[in-house]
């Protein structure tokens, strides 16, 4: 097995993590948090993607996206049995995930994955890394996203089944922690290219490839915004700032849409930005 790719693995990290799990008591504060509602109310956001004529799909294809779990401390399990009980009822084509899918170490990924290997979509799940599954041992969450019948994409392309299979999954690795290669993650033929990437930020690694649409995360909305949805903290990132959410025109390309993730990151509390599942109908 290959070592883990993280850049950011330090005993300072760790010690920070470990502190912050005994300020939140190990989860006990998250869960308190969710049963009084402060980790917000879990929505459906829907987008629908017109392709043109030349590209028209033989039926619609519906995209579920959801990123930034967060699992560990912030983020009580009960967020994620909301995700799957929405997916239950929406029953989307595909599953795409955006990565951060813990804070800490990659144990904490286990509560997720447990759940994910209840949510069988009929073309498949297919995931990105962001920075905190950067930051932790990327290799153990592969394994165990393995398990739970999800593909990681780092840098490629996977083509879906019939009848979709003129569209393409295209998952780039994390700007800022991994090793983003645009050319290797858009080598494919398929007509319709959709981009799965963790923060909108991915697209400075783009060098003149074109997608359809395209789904990121890693701004969590602010996490913590005013009553109007700005938030209170801009997120780290020169295009994570200006797309720190909804639905974006790309010049030159497709839309991008990005989301205010699931879980909590840092504290478990969300405020006017609440967690998130983004249904998005591609015909």
């Amino acid at each position: 097995m290959s070592a883990p790719r993280n850049k950011r693995f330090s005993r300072r990290r760790h010690t920070t993590e470990a502190l912050l799990n005994a300020v939140l008591l190990g989860g006990r504060v998250a869960a308190l948090s969710y049963r009084l509602g402060l980790h917000g109310r879990l929505g459906v956001t829907r987008h629908s993607v017109t392709l043109p004529p030349a590209q028209r799909l033989a039926q619609p294809l519906t995209i579920a996206f959801a990123s930034d779990f967060h699992a560990g401390p912030p983020t009580h399990a009960g967020i994620f049995d909301d995700l799957l009980a929405q997916l239950a009822i929406e029953r989307p084509h595909v599953l795409l995930l955006g990565g951060d899918y813990v804070s800490g170490p990659a144990r904490y990924a286990q509560a997720l994955c447990q759940r994910l290997a209840a949510c069988q979509p009929p073309l498949g799940k297919f995931a990105v890394f962001g920075n905190h599954d950067l930051s932790t041992d990327d290799m153990a969450l592969t394994h165990m996203f393995s398990q739970a019948g999800v593909q990681v994409l780092v840098n490629r392309a996977v083509t879906l089944p019939a009848p979709f299979d003129r569209v393409a999954i295209c998952g780039m690795d994390d700007p800022w922690t991994g090793a983003p290669d645009a050319a290797a993650t858009f080598a494919t033929g398929a007509a319709t290219r959709v981009l799965l990437m963790h923060a909108p930020d991915g697209l400075l690694v783009l060098d003149g490839q074109r997608y359809d649409v395209g789904f990121a995360g890693h701004t969590h909305g602010g996490q913590i915004a005013l009553p109007d949805g700005t938030p209170v903290v801009m997120p780290q990132g020169p295009l994570s700032r200006p797309f720190y959410y909804g639905r974006f025109p790309v010049r030159d390309n497709g839309d991008l849409i990005v989301s205010r993730g699931v879980g909590c990151s840092g504290i478990p509390l969300r405020i006017n930005a609440d967690p998130e599942l983004v249904i998005c109908t591609v015909q």
